[in-house]
């Protein structure tokens, strides 16, 4: 096993050959300097340091100015405060600076070596402690998979696998990762068996056992909340998955407290196109193709598919209220546009309600696709959540909701889908009118593998427009992405491991929705 590198920055390096010796004895390879310049040259030079104790109370470039420098440069690197001084407003800068510990001189070797192993050691104890609590669950999630869930039963049992997933992310696990992604490639089989049993069924809004869907979201979960007193704020995230909201849960519930944590099932197709329009016409996209014409594009017309959204909202706002509710739709696909929302923003808090549809994610997912240099950045799960996260935090979305909290308002954050990535290739054969997604297909004369689709051969069953006659919709189940015999291994290639959406998965069809109040 490697020695564990320390720096050690002290001006009084000299006095302190005692516990030097003590920790190369013990198999420790320690590094000296005497002032927080070297400190700084040894860690941009040597980057590589484990841990690195710093003395508070160093002339010139003073200890806590030292310690701010290299978080800068290398904010997850152990640093370990030694000070003369007790006093109180020094250590509340250098724990506002995330150390993570600190010793008072003069220091002792055991005082030393204990430090180390709880810093050293306790990352390891962390990983064993998090294996261990999965693999006592890892059979009661199984069981659960396993055991015939519904509707509610199947959105607890996707949040704990989602939430292992955060843990052993946070704690390095990665052999246990291994092992929770096949555990969620089971949950997708079962999962996809039981919307293909069910989903029919549940667009019978007399139907007890179905789950809240796009079409009646507003219904049931947002007008229902809005108050005479509080401006509500709708911020939509395009293809926000449970588990990009659990990453940037934190930095909002700085500013907000959350009074609901809910979910909804997305309809079929899990796209932009269907359920977002379904969530703000309150209407199946068979409907809406019936009652609107003029607004509701099929796959194959030409234009913009979701250039109605204001005029569904105004639509269903007028169905349900017998009285006048002021509200305002905004849309954000690009920077100008989030300039223009964040300058207007507090013009929003004199409405009843403001939608903000926003972009971003969507976006990212289909140029992760196109672009080499995202493929890099997004590779797996991991960094498209922590894309995500960084893209939160200086987003003029974020900067809007804290001027928000300082005036008081209720917020509704959600979505309209979620994205899955794709592992799994299933060939297709269909007409030159048959749509490109590679999650779901609308055509004629569809030839495709049966075991891989959930088959609706009457649109009208499913809400769903007929753009002709033979019309069939196939979705994707589980991680699997359609492809034509034509150029099948250059696009198998291409495809595979990026984010799609439209199919039947946990990740596209489970979506959250989170009602929340300024603190």
């Amino acid at each position: 096993m490697d020695k564990i590198k320390i720096l050690w920055a002290d001006d009084e390096i000299d006095l302190l050959k005692p516990q030097l010796m003590f920790l190369e004895k013990k198999g420790y390879d320690v590094t000296t300097v005497t002032n927080g310049h070297d400190a700084l040259e040894e860690c941009e030079d040597n980057n590589d340091f484990d841990v690195v104790f710093l003395d508070e109370s160093m002339p010139g470039l003073t200890g806590l100015e030292t310690l701010s420098r290299i978080k800068t440069n290398s904010p997850n690197l152990p640093v370990v405060m030694i000070t003369k001084n007790e006093a109180e407003n020094v250590m509340e800068e250098a724990l506002g600076s995330q150390i993570s510990d600190y010793l008072i001189k003069p220091v002792n070797p055991n005082q030393i070596l204990l430090t180390l192993k709880r810093i050293m050691d306790g990352k390891q104890l962390v990983r064993e402690k998090t294996s261990s609590d999965y693999q006592q669950e890892f059979r009661q999630i199984l069981m659960e998979i396993n055991s015939g869930l519904g509707v509610e039963s199947w959105a607890e049992t996707y949040k704990k696998i989602i939430n292992w997933e955060l843990k052993l992310d946070a704690s390095s696990t990665t052999d246990m990762g291994d092992i929770l992604s096949m555990q969620k490639t089971e949950a997708n089989q079962a999962f996809s068996k039981f919307v293909e049993k069910n989903y029919l069924d549940w667009l019978d809004e007399g139907n007890e056992d179905s789950p809240t869907m796009s079409y009646n979201l507003m219904r049931k979960k947002i007008f229902t909340e809005l108050k005479n007193d509080v401006p509500t704020i709708v911020l939509l995230l395009d293809n926000l998955r449970y588990d990009q909201w659990k990453v940037i849960e934190p930095i909002i519930t700085e500013l907000y407290r959350i009074e609901d944590e809910d979910f909804f099932y997305s309809i079929l197709p899990t796209t932009t196109q269907y359920s977002r329009n379904a969530i703000f016409s309150g209407m199946m996209p068979g409907d809406m193709a019936q009652y609107y014409p003029t607004w509701w594009k099929n796959d194959i017309d030409e234009g913009g598919k979701n250039n109605h959204e204001h005029d569904f909202l105004r639509e269903q706002i007028g169905r349900t209220f017998r009285k006048p509710v002021k509200f305002d739709y905004v849309k954000v696909t690009n920077v100008q546009k989030g300039k223009q929302m964040l300058d207007n923003c507090l013009n929003y808090l004199n409405n009843d309600m403001t939608v903000i549809v926003y972009n971003f994610i969507d976006m990212l997912s289909h140029a992760r696709t196109e672009m080499e240099v995202l493929k890099e950045l997004a590779s797996d799960e991991t960094a498209y959540r922590s894309l995500t996260k960084s893209w939160f935090l200086h987003s003029p979305v974020w900067t809007a909701l804290q001027r928000f909290a300082e005036r008081g308002i209720q917020l509704v954050i959600t979505t309209d889908h979620g994205t899955i990535r794709v592992k799994q290739p299933s060939r297709v054969v269909g007409d030159r009118d048959t749509t490109t997604n590679l999650r779901y297909k609308v055509g004629r004369n569809l030839k495709y593998e049966n075991k891989d689709v959930l088959g609706v051969r009457d649109p009208k069953k499913a809400g769903l427009p007929r753009p002709n006659v033979s019309s069939t919709f196939i979705f994707a189940k589980e991680d699997k992405y359609f492809l034509y015999p034509n150029n099948y291994n250059y696009y198998n290639n291409y495809y595979r491991n990026t984010f799609q959406h439209g199919g039947i998965s946990l990740e596209e069809v489970i979506c959250p929705i989170i009602r929340l109040r300024s603190k």
